[in-house]
């Protein structure tokens, strides 16, 4: 008996919204990666990008705990020296709530060709509306833990 491999033709992608309204951010994150990844799927291998597509909307209304909105930094930099720029989380998550799920699904996925390759089925919007209705999308809960 030889050990199954999945091809990358033989998957087959479905589509889920998740909608983070008041659910914080990390817990947000990871469940996307797992789906980005195709962890909960029984044919999952690492090197094969076995994925689904994410929808994340109403990203500006994600929690997050503590005093993160004003301590915890975001940094970008130019690629010149002295080029690195930093904000508050929570300025950005007024200015680009979008970004802000992005960054953190990103950091969870390989850092590597696959995971280019999956961050690009994440589409995040910061209402509840959506341009993918056509894909017939179902929609993923997170359970919450109380806060």
């Amino acid at each position: 008996m030889r050990t199954y491999s999945p091809k990358a033709g033989d998957v087959t992608k479905d589509w889920y919204v998740i909608d983070a309204t008041d659910v914080v951010l990390g817990r947000l994150a990871s469940q996307a990666a797992q789906l980005l990844r195709g962890k909960h799927k029984a044919t999952f291998a690492p090197h094969v990008d076995s994925g689904d597509f994410v929808i994340v909307i109403n990203a500006e209304k994600v929690a997050l705990t503590g005093k993160k909105l004003t301590d915890k930094m975001v940094y970008r930099h130019s690629g010149y020296p002295g080029g690195l720029k930093t904000k508050a989380i929570g300025e950005l998550l007024e200015q680009q709530p979008e970004r802000v799920i992005e960054n953190a699904v990103k950091g969870m996925l390989p850092h590597n060709k696959l995971g280019r390759d999956q961050i690009s089925k994440l589409k995040v919007y910061a209402g509840a509306e959506h341009p993918h209705a056509a894909q017939q999308p179902k929609p993923f809960t997170i359970a919450q833990v109380a806060q």
